[in-house]
């Protein structure tokens, strides 16, 4: 049954986007990373679902984002094709809005959390606890207190230390049930900081140094809790398969050994997420359909050769649902030319993006709302803040015109951006407006002065 989300709604409907145009081969790669519904339409704007961006700005203000509502949706739909019979779990670390929740749950997707927070406003809004999994390698007695009193579907074990944690908290007569989050020894993703597969960083339960296999003799010694399969997750922005079926061979392999020892089979097999997106035209994407077949195709091949059963497969998209359906819009505040270098400052900056500075992770912003005739310069698009690292886009190609007012929209913005913001030298954090079939809405409103001030308690 689906709940009614409070969502509150702009009372004054968006004017209608100017009409669309045929776009040139260049603009067309130029909005490869887009949403499918951006059009280039008439004075330089660009419409998302049929709202202008300019308009946007206009009514909403700036720094705000746009999330396509029909492309999340359809994103949902390839991968819920691509993994028939398998459970499609959204990672709401990515983006998490009550909204989206609705979209996610009507598309039939169950959820993966990482503290009390995210599991209260899921459950809140009317999202099924037991289609939700609570993840965390250092989950608080608050974060398994919420997931026992909610009725949370399952809880990932990450460390040893949370095996007798968790079992003390269950109460007389009720069994939890729960997955070990196995490290395979796997590298892959595209930066250091996430990668998540091997022995050198700080989640899981090591394959190579038996912490795996420990656990799990542990967890089937609590009647509290019942160990229901393994879970793993390499890392992040990984574009090709292989790792991933590296990956699932070894957990198989872990599978056949409990099987083994304790002569129980377990039903349940999470891969995780980490499926890359392109930020830039060009970059590459991790091929869902393709990537649906193969790893389903291995888990029976390898089931099969260990004489196993196919347990029931889960993965955990997060980004690739939510990132390219976003656009950040920033107003330019300040252009500056430093000896051969250009700076383009905007509204915005790492308060709203912080993965920039984490990852040096590249974007394509892109100048709306007027047609320049410049030719073009390269530039370094920067935040507002008092930090030498605020670099949204370093060294991008924009007009050579570019000045103070104009509007600068960012693409694939939908995914660790806000879920990672902050009110970083007292600005507030940008609003969330939905946009779909030609109208937008306001989901998350604009972080006040007010709102941050209303937390210092004063003297």
């Amino acid at each position: 049954m689906t709940t009614s989300l409070p969502v509150p709604v702009v009372p004054a409907p968006t004017p209608a986007a100017p009409p669309a145009t045929a776009l040139p081969p260049a603009h067309a790669a130029a909005l490869s990373v887009w949403p499918a519904s951006a059009r280039l339409v008439s004075r330089g704007d660009v419409s998302v679902a049929g709202v202008s961006l300019v308009e946007t700005a206009e009514r909403f203000g700036t720094p705000v984002y746009l999330l396509d509502e029909g492309e999340v949706r359809e994103r949902c739909r390839t991968y819920t094709r691509a993994f028939p019979d398998t459970d499609v779990v959204y990672a709401a670390k990515a983006f998490l809005c009550r909204a989206l929740l609705h979209w996610v749950q009507e598309e039939g997707l169950g959820l993966d959390v990482c503290s009390a927070g995210e599991l209260e406003l899921a459950v809140t809004t009317g999202f099924p606890p037991e289609r939700i999994v609570l993840h965390g390698n250092a989950k608080s007695p608050d974060d398994l207190s919420a997931a026992l009193r909610l009725g949370v579907g399952r809880i990932v074990i990450d460390s040893a230390w949370e095996i007798a944690r968790l079992a003390t908290l269950v109460p007389a007569g009720a069994r939890q049930k729960v997955l070990v989050r196995v490290v395979p020894g796997v590298s892959a993703g595209s930066h250091v900081a996430v990668r998540t597969g091997t022995d050198d960083q700080k989640f899981g339960l090591s394959l190579t140094d038996g912490s795996a296999q420990h656990a799990v003799a542990r967890i089937l010694a609590q009647p509290g809790l019942e160990l229901t399969g393994l879970h793993c997750h390499i890392g992040s922005q990984i574009t090709t398969v292989k790792p991933y079926l590296t990956a699932l061979r070894r957990v198989v392999g872990l599978l056949a050994q409990i099987r083994q020892q304790h002569g129980v089979v377990l039903p349940e097999l999470d891969l995780g997420g980490g499926h890359a997106v392109a930020y830039r035209p060009g970059e590459s994407a991790l091929d869902i359909p393709s990537f649906g077949s193969r790893i389903r195709r291995e888990l029976a091949t390898s089931c099969a050769a260990a004489g196993l059963p196919v347990p029931r497969l889960t993965i955990e998209p997060g980004r690739a649902l939510v990132g390219p359906a976003g656009v950040a819009l920033y107003r330019v505040l300040a252009v500056k030319r430093t000896g051969n270098r250009v700076f383009v400052a905007v509204d915005g900056g790492m308060s709203d993006n912080p993965r920039p500075a984490l990852y040096g992770v590249r974007y394509a912003p892109r100048l709306i709302g007027r047609r320049s005739t410049a030719g073009p310069c390269t530039a370094t698009v920067v935040g507002r803040h008092c930090e030498a690292g605020d670099v949204l886009a370093p060294d991008v190609e924009m007009p050579g015109d570019v000045r103070p007012g104009d509007l600068v929209a960012v693409p694939v913005a939908g995914a660790y951006h806000l879920s990672m913001a902050s009110s970083y030298n007292a600005v507030g954090r940008p609003p969330v407006v939905a946009v779909h079939e030609g109208r937008a809405r306001l989901l998350v409103r604009r972080e006040s002065l007010a709102d941050i001030n209303s937390r210092d308690l004063g003297l």
